[in-house]
């Protein structure tokens, strides 16, 4: 849509689940410090590359929660750990090769000869289990099968005891289980999901229908079976996913992309689901057909000598003008910092403590406008209760001299600060009829009157002259 783009990949030497939370941070706090690029929640997108010697690169996408970092890859450690231990399971059972412990020390005559073993052993075969299911007392199912929906099972033999339950850890993850790579592989397929036998009986389903389909399936003590409820076409496809998913598990894990699971707009719990297939070399992306542009050692020179000003440095330049630490670290998240300094140091040269307020409080006025009511306000040409009307006015008026402009202006709406004498005359009158409650309160009574002497006063006021007049003749009164 015409927005460009950058990509920025890091070596593959971040050594923890914390140093890549930290790097991620710290490429996030450079990119700020440009000034150019925007800000936000999806304005920046961080995908993590994860991958351990016994396992192999996944790419994660969806990491937009910098806090969810280290729990991410912790989990997906995790997963390539518990997938390359249950791979050896499986190979110990078939009384095959075991999978050597680094990916760089497996060989492919090895793979291709476990390849065809598991292929031998998990068959492509689909089975009709509506006889076995005929009893379920599962709606799901009933409703299923009612509408017309296909029961078909897969004989996964050898593979009870090892799809898993949902088990969690300390922190309320589920534990990684092969269970859950199958579902996620059937779900590519549009299904809601599958049955497997480790997790049986649930979701309505007996232990009598188990025994019933397993009957059926003829299977022994040591095989698992898993099923689909769907039309027949989707149920098939689910499967064939399922077959092939299973076969996999005799190996290391598969390359892939996989997403983070995400609920109600956040993590659910720092696991994965599998999306794709990790694409390779030949990817057909426009950006392989982009030709290298190498940067000159001068244009170098040149960048590293022009480089923005860090966060700190910003903040040290804050730190030196008259404005509170608040103003300072406002001015600071709302990238203001260069506006508040030609403010203060450009032609007007503006109070740096009204100024900074000035732009917090009014933020989305055109910066040229609101200096000039600044200036007028802090000349006492104009009310403190002018400056948005008429900024907002100027906004929308083109005229070369604003100053002129906004004073006429002034006068004509009435923005023009009372005289002293005027002020002294609004705050005796309050005075005089709130004598009793200025009496009860003492100066408490300073926040009450105030009100009453800017409304009195009709805007032609300024509060700073307002506030020290009436604390001063309270204060008379307390004392007498």
């Amino acid at each position: 849509m015409g927005l460009p783009l950058v990509e920025i990949a890091t070596e593959p030497d971040i050594v923890s689940p914390e140093h890549a939370k930290e790097s991620a941070i710290t490429l996030g706090s450079l990119l700020r410090d440009t000034r150019k690029v925007r800000r936000g929640l999806g304005s920046i997108r961080q995908d993590l590359n994860v991958s351990i010697a016994c396992g192999d690169r996944v790419e994660i996408k969806g990491c937009q929660d910098l806090d969810w970092i280290p729990r991410i890859i912790q989990i997906e450690m995790a997963r390539q750990l518990h997938m390359y231990r249950l791979a050896n399971q499986l190979r110990e059972d078939a009384n095959l090769p075991p999978l050597p412990p680094d990916r760089n020390d497996s060989e492919v005559p090895t793979e291709n000869r476990v390849a065809l073993a598991a292929s031998a052993r998990v068959l492509m075969e689909f089975h009709d289990i509506s006889t076995p299911l005929s009893s379920c007392e599962s709606s799901m199912i009933i409703d299923a099968l009612s509408n017309g929906d296909a029961s078909l099972a897969v004989k996964l033999p050898g593979f009870s005891g090892k799809l898993g339950a949902k088990d969690v850890d300390q922190g309320g993850a589920q534990l990684p289980r092969l269970g859950r790579e199958l579902a996620s592989a059937a779900k590519l397929a549009g299904v809601a999901g599958i049955f497997h036998s480790d997790e049986l009986p649930a979701y309505g389903i007996s232990e009598e229908d188990v025994h019933s389909i397993r009957a059926s399936l003829d299977l022994s003590e040591s095989d698992a079976f898993a099923f689909c409820v769907a039309p027949e076409w989707q149920a098939t496809l689910a499967l064939e996913s399922v077959i092939h998913r299973s076969r996999m598990a005799y190996h290391r894990i598969p390359k892939e992309v996989r997403n983070v699971v995400i609920r109600k707009g956040q993590p659910e719990d720092g696991t994965t689901t599998a999306l794709r297939p990790l694409p390779g070399g030949a990817r057909m992306y426009p950006e392989t057909d982009i030709p290298m542009q190498e940067v000159s050692e001068s244009r170098w020179n040149h960048i590293c000598s022009n480089l923005p000003l860090t966060s700190e440095e910003r903040m040290k330049r804050l730190s030196s003008l008259d404005i509170s630490d608040n103003q300072a670290e406002s001015i600071l998240n709302g990238e203001l910092d260069d506006v508040l300094l030609d403010g203060i140091e450009g032609e007007l040269e503006l109070p740096a403590k009204a100024w900074a307020s000035a732009l917090l409080e009014f933020g989305n006025i055109n910066k040229n406008v609101l200096s000039v009511a600044v200036h007028l306000r802090e000349n006492g040409v104009i009310t403190r209760e002018g400056i948005l009307p008429l900024a907002e006015s100027a906004a929308h008026h083109d005229t070369t001299d604003l100053i002129e402009w906004m004073t006429s202006e002034a006068h004509s709406l009435g923005f023009v600060p009372g005289t002293i004498n005027e002020v002294e005359e609004a705050v005796d009158e309050i005075l005089k009829e709130r004598l009793d409650f200025v009496i009860e309160r003492g100066m408490s009574a300073m926040g009450p009157l105030m009100g009453l002497v800017m409304q009195r006063l009709g805007g032609s006021a300024d509060g700073k002259v307002v506030s020290k007049i009436l604390r001063e003749k309270i204060d008379s009164i307390t004392k007498s």
